[in-house]
């Protein structure tokens, strides 16, 4: 488990998730792991202070009340910071490789990424995904980069399966490695011109790309816009951080300043 410090800032406060209600004055428990984490890897002890946010409530100052083995308590103080409204593009991630999955997950997590349903295509490697193991990293990813709350991960479902799932007024950007498309900083561009900029969402193939039927029936769905991302062919993995990058940039919140 990582939280916001490093070896050359050890007495930086920590950040922490936790899956309570935040409110000054009250007292909550760590989640399985803090407790440990904090006292063996950290070595902080009662009155310490730590940073908590539960993706619901905002970010609280609170301190260290109690601490024992892998049990921790924490007096909530001052909110920090308020929630902000949900925000951020949706991704429809094509199940690669577990290292790569997980460096997607935590880096989409980093670029504020809302949601992350993983789909089956026919040239997937892998046709399943560890939730847990997904949302561990993305819960520390969060922690990290401090962002308010932890994008939603979903089960894996068959391509065809999400796709009829997705809210049609959403824009889905189809990132295509071959033929014409607009690049997709103009076709985002073109939407956020139109009031139109978020939510949007990208979908992503594996590491053999999408089969021709695949890339028909998606042309098909009048809520995916097709765009492409540089003359080279990416590695799935790259692709998605980057189409991300690309749209944040745009569409989103990477041209704000921090508060």
């Amino acid at each position: 488990m990582r939280a916001s410090v490093s070896s050359q800032h050890a007495m930086s406060i920590p950040r922490l998730f936790l899956d309570a209600p935040l409110s000054p004055g009250e007292e909550v428990p760590a989640l399985p792991g803090q407790g440990r984490y904090l006292g063996s890897v950290l070595r902080r002890g009662p009155g310490d202070p730590v940073v908590v946010f539960n993706g619901r409530d905002g970010e609280f100052a609170a301190t260290v009340s109690t601490i024992r083995k892998d049990e921790a308590r924490f007096t909530v103080g001052a909110r920090l910071r308020a929630q902000p409204e949900p925000g951020g593009p949706q991704l429809l991630l094509a199940t690669i490789k577990r290292d790569a999955m997980e460096w997607v997950v935590e880096k989409a997590t980093e670029l504020g990424v809302a949601a992350i349903q993983p789909v089956i295509t026919a040239r997937c490697v892998a046709d399943k995904v560890n939730l847990a193991r997904l949302g561990l990293i993305a819960r520390e990813a969060a922690e990290q980069c401090e962002r308010l709350d932890i994008p939603a991960i979903a089960d894996a479902l068959p391509l065809h399966a999400a796709l009829d799932r997705w809210d049609p007024a959403v824009p889905l950007f189809l990132l295509a490695e071959r033929g014409a498309a607009p690049a997709l900083p103009v076709a985002a561009a073109r939407l956020a011109e139109e009031g139109r900029a978020m939510p949007v969402g990208l979908v992503t193939g594996p590491e053999g790309g999408f089969t021709p039927v695949e890339l028909d029936a998606m042309r098909r769905r009048p809520f995916v816009v097709e765009a492409a991302l540089g003359p080279r062919i990416l590695r799935a993995e790259t692709a998605a951080v980057s189409g991300l990058a690309v749209l944040q940039a745009i569409c989103g919140d990477l041209g704000h300043g921090r508060n």
